[in-house]
């Protein structure tokens, strides 16, 4: 059973009644997972190689009954070893359980399989005073069969220093209403000297640790910090990833 007090901390508020999603046809949805198409449009994800990248975070106890089960969002990067997942800090660093990752979950199935976390990476802001402009956390996962996760579904490359808005970015993520990822195009704007944030309407809870990627598939943002992502569900706010961040991916890709 999910956890609620812990969903109070870890995922985006959620809207009162049920989520409406404005319709956009199909063709447009895929332009703007590649970073074209209408700006500021909410819908269902397509599913492609691409957004398979993106996955679900669950506790390790509903690897076996996912439906309704998950809480935060979070993807694939690519790293030496193939088996990295970013997501935010707030996401991972409460839980007290082992989690697994489940990318390009959909309707309670598992169709690249079901990754369990062995290791995670915070960085020392986070850990030490949990503070909001290091809401970005990393995570190692297990083979499967001696596979390795970005062998299956592949990565984006995790890229600090982009100025905000360089470029319009996509963000998907998993609400934690619905069973498919949603997603939406818009050009982020800064919002503090430390902090961005993308209009994109209804990524509320669950939302947390979505990659904001842009048109070269590069993650230069992940939904959180700013109030843990944000307090309504129609703009979402990312940490500007910078030095720390760029340390942390390091640590991480060595296995510090």
């Amino acid at each position: 059973m999910k956890r609620t007090s812990r969903i109070s901390v870890t995922s985006r508020p959620a809207l009162l009644g049920a989520v409406v999603l404005l319709a956009v046809t199909s063709a447009s949805v895929a332009a703007a997972d590649d970073g074209r198409g209408p700006l500021g449009v909410t819908a269902d994800t397509v599913a492609t190689r691409h957004s398979a990248r993106v996955g679900a975070l669950f506790d390790a106890d509903r690897a076996d009954r996912l439906a309704g089960g998950h809480f935060c969002t979070a993807s694939v990067v690519h790293s030496p070893r193939g088996d990295l997942i970013v997501t935010a800090a707030h996401c991972v660093a409460g839980a007290d359980g082992d989690l697994v990752f489940v990318p390009g979950y959909r309707d309670g199935r598992a169709p690249y399989g079901v990754w369990k976390v062995t290791r995670r990476f915070l960085p020392d802001g986070w850990a030490k005073g949990q503070d909001e402009d290091s809401d970005v956390a990393f995570a190692v996962v297990g083979a499967r069969d001696g596979d390795r996760l970005e062998d299956v579904v592949g990565a984006n490359r995790f890229t600090t220093g982009v100025a905000t808005g360089a470029t319009a970015v996509t963000v998907t993520g998993y609400p934690d209403s619905r069973e498919v990822p949603i997603s939406c195009t818009n050009r982020p704007v800064p919002h503090s000297r430390t902090q961005q944030r993308i209009d994109c309407p209804d990524f509320t809870s669950g939302t947390s640790g979505s990659p904001w990627v842009n048109g070269d598939g590069q993650v230069v943002g992940v939904l959180g910090g700013h109030e843990e992502g944000g307090s309504t569900a129609d703009t979402s706010y990312s940490v500007a990833l910078g030095g720390e961040a760029a340390e942390l991916y390091r640590d991480a890709t060595a296995g510090r």
